[in-house]
């Protein structure tokens, strides 16, 4: 005969209490799912109720309403793979050159990403002031110097993270880790696309490969699928996208035609799927992307003058090929946002071929060597690319955005001739559409180690660009695993100080 059971514990394993707590526990929480999913549940964090963009399943890439009058149309982020040094480009430290070859202050046994640090370095590059707002500009970078007054600068961006990846991710999705939505995906499910022949959202990689983490820069996350980057560039554009010679023009739109007819009956047996609803949508713009995509790809139009502003016309050497390169793809992305591609991810640098520092940014061992080649490559195309879109006007609705994962540090390291990673203080800048011209916001210390000014987080940052889209970070939400989710997480302030 069993042992009867202690007293105290009667209640916790009484199996008739058990189930009708039980009961009532997965209907609240049944009930909460349906409450979120009609979006009655209460306020967010912020105090303000979402604002999801409806969205038909079969027309995930149509225009959509502002939350309020946005002042760009457009986005283009020009992304630095392997964190540029803010030290050697747009941060200019006099202390730094004063204090050359000695010890940073209260910091002399100070180890970072790859070990311990040696001695405060200045730049390898003069830096001169340049028009008439008389920015310190570093010649490394001379043709966007002469953009000086076209700029606006922050100096005191902050991350979380001091590795490549996480820190790609952070600047990409706005977390550290992998699985959440990019910018370009937000920006897709929140506006759509005003052109229904081209993807809402093109990511342009390197053309000497692909930055650390890949896809997971324009991955959609667990927003719907179709709101992934269509990724292709100059060098590799999407392939077989031509219709066969055997096949007629007419006998390939009435195909088309009647494919589209059973996709819809198909999706309306299946409300909901959006995974389906994503497929279908990829399909009938693959099918579009057939008359617009080897249009806008074919650079062969471009007069010689474009060519030579950009530097795509140069040869001769690995470094002018690399960078006519690069040009090409500053070309094809003057071009999609001329058809009105909402969101365009251009990418300098590449992890998947090369090794460290080769291809990217990453300047740990000769930092001097690595800027030599990659400071020209980046600078004479994106400066063409800026000076070519506000010739043609295309600046007064397009957001420029010029970042990195993070910066690096004032110092050398130990035993090395280069700069380790430094997440606590680095630069960026904007251009265009709703932003200061000629203007610098926040600054790190006089080493350039740390923000200690005006600090702008990485979803200041996030919140501002959504902010210029007419968009309010709060307010963009996505439901997902029983939270209202969002770019900027519960975190983000607008830079009201930067808007023009």
């Amino acid at each position: 005969m069993s042992a009867p059971m202690p007293q105290f514990l009667s209640p916790l394993l009484n199996r008739r209490r058990f189930l009708g707590d039980s009961g009532f526990g997965l209907g609240a929480i049944a009930f909460t799912h349906l409450l979120a999913r009609q979006g009655l549940l209460g306020a967010s964090v912020s105090g303000k109720e979402p604002l999801r963009p409806i969205i038909h399943p079969g027309q995930p890439y149509a225009p959509r309403d502002t939350h309020f009058q946005a002042r760009a149309k457009n986005v283009l982020v020009i992304f630095c793979s392997g964190a540029c040094s803010q030290l050697d480009t747009f941060d200019y430290k006099p202390e730094l050159i004063k204090r050359h070859g000695q010890p940073l202050p209260g910091q002399e046994k100070l180890i970072t990403f790859q070990g311990e640090q040696g001695a405060l370095n200045r730049s390898p590059w003069e830096f001169r002031p340049r028009g008439q707002s008389g920015k310190m500009i570093s010649d490394l970078v001379p043709h966007l110097a002469d953009l000086a007054d076209d700029l606006c600068f922050i100096h005191s961006m902050q991350g979380k993270t001091n590795t490549h990846g996480p820190g790609e991710n952070f600047m990409s999705t706005g977390n550290a880790l992998d699985g959440f939505p990019s910018v370009g995906a937000w920006v897709s499910y929140a506006l759509g696309s005003d052109d229904q022949s081209l993807p809402a959202y093109v990511a342009i990689p390197d053309p000497r490969g692909k930055p650390q983490n890949s896809v997971n820069n324009w991955a959609p996350g667990f927003l719907p699928a179709a709101f992934q980057g269509t990724d292709f560039n100059a060098t590799h554009p999407i392939r077989n996208l031509a219709r066969p010679q055997a096949i007629s023009a007419t006998i390939d739109n009435t195909t088309r035609g009647f494919l589209q007819r059973l996709n819809q009956r198909h999706a309306e047996q299946y409300p909901g799927d959006t995974e389906l609803a994503a497929r279908i949508a990829s399909y009938e713009l693959a099918a579009r992307m057939q008359m617009t995509i080897p249009e806008v790809a074919d650079l062969s139009s471009e007069p010689a003058h474009v060519l030579k502003l950009y530097g795509a016309d140069e040869g001769g050497s690995k470094i002018y090929e690399t960078r006519a390169a690069y040009a090409k793809n500053c070309i094809l992305a003057r071009r999609l946002l001329e058809k009105g591609v909402r969101f365009v991810q251009l990418f300098n640098g590449a992890y998947q071929t090369g090794g460290e520092g080769v291809s990217n940014w990453d300047g740990h061992k000769e930092l001097h060597k690595q800027y030599s080649t990659h400071g020209p490559v980046m600078d004479k195309p994106t400066a063409g690319l800026l000076t070519d879109l506000k010739q043609r006007g295309l600046l007064k609705d397009t957001l420029v955005v010029w970042c990195t994962e993070f910066g690096r540090m004032p110092t050398f390291q130990k035993g090395s001739q280069g700069r380790d990673h430094n997440p606590n203080g680095f630069t960026c800048w904007l251009a265009g559409a709703g932003v200061k011209k000629g203007f610098s916001y926040g600054a790190t210390d006089e080493f350039g180690y740390k923000s200690t000014e005006n600090v702008v987080t990485v979803h200041d940052f996030h919140a501002t660009i959504l902010h210029l889209l007419g968009l309010d970070h709060e307010r963009l939400t996505y439901y997902h695993n029983g939270l209202e989710r969002r770019l900027t997480d519960v975190h983000g302030e607008v830079v009201k100080s930067i808007l023009a």
